[in-house]
């Protein structure tokens, strides 16, 4: 291990900041060349939720958000927004840094899991964003914009309004779909084990089941539900990382071919069942929840 002294890491940790930066400052000048793109992706899950509510834009067009000041689209479209997409683009980088300031702390043979770190810690943040554009934030707002249609209610809404719940959503749950990486890094720090979080799994559940709730645009159950499950299953995906990481301390060996040999049979026979239930039923898949419909 590397011996640093105080001021060699605020020096150090400075520097990291520094170079996140330049990585962000980056993707945010490549953003803004795709600026118009970009705002197309950002609302097109309000139009969607508008135009299943019957919702109809000017002169009987598309539905679309609302500018209330002068500096709203400038500020959001050309500043905000941007600004988004470039923690999401650059957020390789960022993780790289930030295990770049770790790993002098770690041991030589610790220091292997960069590569694996940066990729799944990038991965699992923009599948977080992923899944909270097209299923969380979709159902969410379809919700919340339909309360009040059938108390005379139209919903006119705000580019402000929108983009910082927008913003929350996305950020949110893919900060949360960091947990098996957070849970992986305790155990190579040697503060939980894979036994102890087991042990403790109810209490781990139960404040997932709070976060999410809190994350949660929506305040019905089905929302509640729809964000605490995949929390819930990374909480064990990183109890899983964890056992792993205790396994190849103590030398030992994970059965990968037993398990994806009972992996693969499993899906083979959900295959069967989805492919009967298509033909008995007359189904259709669809790219969408629940992915079959007649």
């Amino acid at each position: 291990m590397l011996r640093m002294s105080f001021m060699e890491h605020l020096e150090e940790l400075r520097r990291r900041i520094f170079l996140m930066l330049v990585g962000v400052g980056v993707a945010f000048a490549a953003s803004l060349t795709f600026s118009k793109e970009l705002w197309n992706f950002v609302q097109a899950p309000a139009v969607a939720a508008l135009t299943t509510l019957g919702i109809k834009g000017i002169n009987g067009g598309p539905p679309q958000l609302t500018q209330v000041t002068p500096m709203e689209a400038f500020n959001i479209i050309w500043v905000k927004m941007p600004i988004l997409a470039a923690v999401f683009l650059s957020s390789p980088w960022i993780l790289y840094q930030i295990w770049a300031f770790i790993s002098p702390g770690l041991y030589k043979k610790e220091r292997r899991w960069a590569s694996p770190f940066v990729i799944c810690s990038a991965g699992l943040f923009i599948l977080g964003g992923c899944f909270g554009y097209f299923v969380a934030f979709r159902y969410g707002l379809t919700f919340l914009l339909g309360l009040g249609r059938d108390n005379g209610v139209t919903p006119l809404v705000s580019l402000s309004e929108y983009f910082d719940l927008f913003v929350n959503v996305m950020l949110g749950i893919a900060l949360v779909f960091e947990l098996p990486i957070l849970i992986f890094f305790l155990t190579l720090l040697h503060v939980v084990s894979p036994r102890f979080l087991i042990a403790h799994s109810r209490y781990a559940i139960l404040g997932i089941v709070i976060l999410a709730a809190i994350i949660t645009p929506t305040p019905d159950v089905f929302n509640l539900v729809l964000f605490a499950t995949p929390m819930c299953a990374l909480f064990y995906v990183g109890i899983f990382a964890s056992y792993l990481l205790v396994l190849h301390r103590e030398h030992k060996k994970f059965p990968w071919a037993k398990v994806l040999k009972w992996t693969a049979i499993v899906l083979a026979v959900l295959a069967v069942v989805v492919y009967v239930a298509i033909l008995r039923y007359h189904l259709r898949i669809v790219p969408h929840w629940p992915f079959l419909t007649r």
